[in-house]
């Protein structure tokens, strides 16, 4: 770990004599109303060490800055609130229940102890992030990490690159994991035959990213006024963000995804959201016929699902110019394009909710969706409105203007590319990585994370809304079979696959 404590200590230094204030986005999420968590699981094949993790941490964790600060309001720069760094003591921030490592029932108990954590705040006068460490065998791991951390302290991407910066290969105990980065496209060169075309499609280019972005942010206002999602048996009420939560997640292939990827000529977060939009349709489509059919005999594939159902999902997009996961050493740098924080952008995407003849017709809808947003300036726009919003109305204000947004939709989306093969984190080897949100108005974050080989695919619910998300987790599995399947069956040819992606 020197190289990454050497780094993180030149940050320090740098961070402290800036005096980091805080940003407006990390002030929105601290708000009354949005004040949203990060929950990370990490399942080891060996019992973890509680000694080896707190060193560990020690020489990493709280050599970044905001991991020893707490945010504070400071009266001698006009009451804005400032990273003001504190002693940390470890005992506080890395809780180790005595457990029985054979416990029965295990994995219930792993999800009540995560469910449980959802119902207290972290304590705001300590830096807001804390590591428990359950030594009990599950069917997926010898033990469970769980890492809570504020939202305020950074997105996905920035704390998906720390961890990154804390673990190593597995297969080289001395090397940092591999950081995907995204091939940049490299067109051939026009002759000046074609630079007329090329000008002409720059300008229609131009034109329909005007148009795109102006109705989309009509819709954003109007989803602000009186837009609002259909009510279905997912859509959570009102107060649902104060409600306890339940976490679960399944890995399936990403071979199988990949497969789907290449075949359709397509991105993996267009095949995710297809399997989004299959796995939605199936478990509404039971949800519906469990509540309006009366005799014992509805299928699953009857059609039970109202006509028109708007459902919407909240998605959160990644603005920093490189995509994906970046180097720690790139994100703290002076001057940095991809700096530390929180620099993500919301885009609303109608989803699809009915039963389709063809399976791959959900990642064909799903592509035309992202495609169509890829060409929006929609994220960057609510990104630059929620700053905007915070410093002319307060943190509160832009809380419960977001607030309301999301509590117009219906679920929240997102994924995050892993590292590309397996880590150990401070010497215990790593089996899956399972991410979510909570703290927002919605019932359901649906969150798909790679590792390695793997997906994972991560639920966390409001049990009163959705009390089987396990069976929501089956759909969602099965969809992804059937749209592989489909693939199989028609013998599409699979395009040439890209040596690293940076998207999914």
């Amino acid at each position: 770990m020197e190289n990454t404590s050497s780094l993180l200590l030149n940050f320090e230094t740098n961070m402290e004599e800036q005096q980091e204030s805080v940003s407006p986005v990390a002030r929105l999420f601290r708000s009354q109303k949005f004040s949203c968590y990060i929950v990370i699981r990490m399942g080891c094949s060996t019992r973890f060490n509680p000694e080896v993790i707190k060193f560990g941490l020690e020489q990493t964790l709280l050599k970044h800055p905001r991991f020893s600060s707490k945010m504070v309001k400071d009266r001698t720069v006009g009451g804005k609130n400032r990273w003001m760094q504190v002693s940390v003591n470890m005992e506080d921030h890395v809780i180790v229940p005595n457990l029985d490592s054979d416990m029965e029932h295990a994995d219930q108990f792993v999800r009540d102890y995560i469910s449980n954590l959802t119902t207290s705040p972290l304590d705001l006068s300590k830096p807001l992030w804390e590591v428990h460490i359950l030594n009990v065998k599950t069917s997926d791991a010898e033990a469970v990490a769980v890492i809570r951390i504020h939202h305020s302290m950074g997105d996905g991407a920035s704390l998906m690159s720390l961890l990154l910066a804390c673990t190593r290969k597995t297969s080289d105990p001395d090397a940092l994991p591999s950081v995907p980065t995204k091939r940049k496209w490299e067109g051939r060169s026009s002759s000046d035959s074609g630079v007329f075309w090329k000008l002409l499609l720059a300008i229609w280019s131009a034109i329909t990213l005007i148009g795109n972005t102006l109705v989309d942010l009509v819709l954003f206002l109007a989803t602000v006024l009186v837009l609002k999602d259909t009510k279905t048996p997912i859509k959570g009420p009102l107060g649902v963000e104060l409600t306890t939560k339940r976490f679960v997640h399944r890995t399936v292939s990403l071979d199988h995804i990949k497969h789907v990827k290449n075949a359709m000529n397509m991105t993996i977060n267009d095949v995710v959201l297809g399997v989004t939009q299959a796995g939605l349709s199936r478990y509404l489509n039971s949800r519906y016929a469990g509540k309006n059919e009366k005799d014992e005999g509805a299928k699953q594939n009857r059609h039970n699902l109202p006509k028109s159902i708007r459902l919407r999902a909240n998605i959160l997009v990644n603005l920093r110019p490189a995509a994906g996961i970046q180097d720690l050493a790139d994100m703290m740098a002076k001057k940095s394009k991809t700096k530390w924080g929180n620099r993500i952008g919301y885009v609303l995407i109608p989803l699809t909710i009915a039963l389709q003849d063809d399976p791959l017709d959900y990642v064909r809808g799903a592509k035309s969706l992202i495609d169509r947003k890829k060409h929006s300036l929609e994220p960057v726009c609510t990104y630059l409105c929620a700053n905007l919003l915070t410093k002319l109305i307060g943190a509160d204000g832009a809380g419960a203007v977001a607030h309301r947004i999301l509590s117009n939709s219906t679920l929240s989306f997102s994924s995050l590319i892993g590292p590309l093969e397996d880590i150990t984190f401070y010497g215990h080897p790593i089996t899956y990585m399972a991410s979510n949100v909570y703290g927002h108005p919605h019932a359901m974050h649906l969150h798909f994370q790679s590792y390695a080989d793997k997906m994972t695919v991560c639920l966390s619910v409001d049990p009163d809304v959705i009390p089987d998300p396990d069976k929501l987790l089956d759909e969602l599995e099965e969809s992804l079979r059937l749209i592989r399947d489909a693939v199989v069956e028609r013998g599409l040819p699979i395009a040439e696959e890209e040596a690293v992606s940076s998207t999914i």
